[in-house]
């Protein structure tokens, strides 16, 4: 049986070393029990979400640093510490897991300094955080250039906006709305057994009041019911689509929104394009599932090397954009641990590159939507104004701000106030 909280610091160094944490768990589906699996993936991102703050209150205990070799055991005592910080798990069992873990490491030499450090934490908890918490960046578990650039972005809001992203996610759901009403589908779920509130703006979705696996789900099977925060549901009304149209999902994987857009409007002619090929058979199972259809591309929005998709002309086009994803760090803690601050330079130039490549492909008359689930105004507001600066004949055209504030041409909807994750769409028309 595999110990879930070595297996949890297996998984932070793999984060640390630059893979996603998503894909590290992923890996880890042949393992057997399931509530080792679960309690693992409970532990990996729970230190991902605090990791700064764990981290500081870590190394103020120890009397010197680890070298390089045993940051194993760095990882370990901050998985020893978020049990005794953030879990339900008893104290006793967090000490005695963390020092048997040691042993197991073949660190034996180490289960004396684990002991202590962590016995001498839950002794001076509160002494020990008020004084780490002092640093506002370290109490919100942010890098310095993050909280610098979310406080920069959004003074009035940040606080509300920082402390969201160390909350655990909602379970939010999609319903399909042509073909049964919400209040319905929250009747079987009830049903079920399975209690939930409707999103008090976005009218397709539910929020669950506890997160389930997808096969408990009525219907999820056919396509009922989709797994989608309520802020990605906005791409698909905020496209203004009609039946007949020719639509370019660039971007597309995973393709909640490939399949939101096609279960909204009837008689779609769908490209779905990305230009990752493992991803991209993500769309196609999640269209697989609701029995819709789209052709599938596996190319480069920014630098296309297939001429068929390249050469057309779209109705509607959306751009759900790589970016920074700082307004799902509450979703994907480990975003933290993988950005840096040479990356959104890196990412705004893709982005102008995207832009720039489909803006050729929109129709006359259509309209291209912008998105990202980013907070930062280099990849939003800045990012349209600079594409207006370009293209004169670009017409930004008005969004709701019912979630969301405006942000230059655009929409920015911040998690912890829009009850959603932070999202930015900036709508754009070609004249006639």
């Amino acid at each position: 049986m595999a110990d879930p909280r070595l297996l949890a610091v297996k998984n932070l160094l793999a984060v640390l070393d630059g893979r996603s944490l998503d894909q590290v768990l992923a890996a880890q589906s042949a393992i057997t029990d399931e509530r080792d699996r679960a309690l693992a993936a409970e532990l990996s991102y729970g230190v991902c979400r605090w990791f700064r703050r764990l981290g500081a209150i870590i190394d103020h205990l120890l009397q010197k640093p680890f070298k390089p070799r045993d940051r194993d055991l760095r990882l370990l005592l901050m998985v020893g510490a978020y049990q005794l910080l953030y879990s339900r798990v008893p104290p006793h069992a967090a000490l005695s897991t963390t020092v048997d873990g040691t042993r197991t490491l073949g660190k034996a030499w180490a289960s004396k300094l684990v002991n202590g450090v962590l016995r001498r934490l839950q002794r001076e908890q509160a002494q020990i955080t008020g004084g780490i918490d002092a640093e506002p960046a370290l109490r919100y578990a942010q890098p310095d250039w993050l909280y610098r650039a979310i406080t920069a972005a959004w003074p009035d809001q940040a606080a509300a906006v920082l402390d969201a992203l160390q909350q655990r996610p909602p379970m939010t759901l999609r319903v399909d709305l042509g073909r049964i009403t919400r209040g319905d589908y929250a009747g079987r779920l009830a049903q079920a057994g399975i209690t939930a509130r409707p999103h008090p703006v976005v009218e397709s979705a539910l929020v669950l009041d506890q997160a389930l696996a997808v096969a408990r789900l009525p219907g999820f099977d056919e396509g009922l019911v989709s797994v989608q925060d309520a802020g990605a549901q906005l791409a698909a009304p905020y496209l203004d689509l009609a039946p007949g149209q020719h639509v370019l999902d660039a971007c597309a994987a995973p393709g909640g929104k490939t399949l939101a857009m096609l279960q909204q409007s009837a008689g779609l002619t769908m490209t779905a394009l990305d230009a990752d090929p493992q991803r991209l058979a993500r769309v196609a199972e999640n269209l697989q599932r609701a029995g819709c259809h789209a052709e599938l591309i596996a190319d480069d929005a920014g630098a296309p090397a297939q001429p068929g998709w390249s050469s057309r002309r779209y109705e509607r086009i959306l751009v759900d954009a790589p970016c920074s994803a700082t307004g799902v760090m509450r979703r994907h803690p480990d975003i933290r641990l993988l950005r840096r601050p040479e990356d959104i330079d890196v990412l705004v130039r893709r982005q102008a590159a995207i832009l720039d490549r489909l803006w050729g492909l929109l129709a006359p008359g259509g309209r291209l939507l912008y998105v990202t689930c980013s907070l930062l105004p280099a990849e939003n507001a800045e990012q349209i104004a600079a594409f207006l600066a370009r293209h004169k004949d670009a017409q930004p055209l008005k969004l709701p701000t019912t979630p969301g504030r405006r942000s230059g041409e655009g929409v920015q909807l911040l998690p912890g106030i829009d009850d959603t994750d932070g999202f930015y769409y900036a709508a754009l028309g070609k004249p006639a």
